[in-house]
């Protein structure tokens, strides 16, 4: 499975609680948008992470 940000980005908007923990990891690290979605990728949909499936299902 590889990543893609327009479907984390779609994956994101469908879930009040990635987008809350989206915000959470830009202001914390200070990082761009697109940096902060590849670290919640890998924080919660790679190796059967909790929103693996519903990232698959994109």
């Amino acid at each position: 499975m590889q990543y893609n940000q327009n479907k984390m980005s779609q994956l994101v908007k469908q879930s009040p609680e990635l987008n809350r923990q989206l915000k959470a990891i830009m202001k914390e690290h200070e990082l761009e948008k697109s940096f902060a979605l590849k670290a919640l990728y890998h924080a919660e949909v790679k190796d059967g992470g909790t929103y693996q499936r519903d990232y698959q299902e994109l």
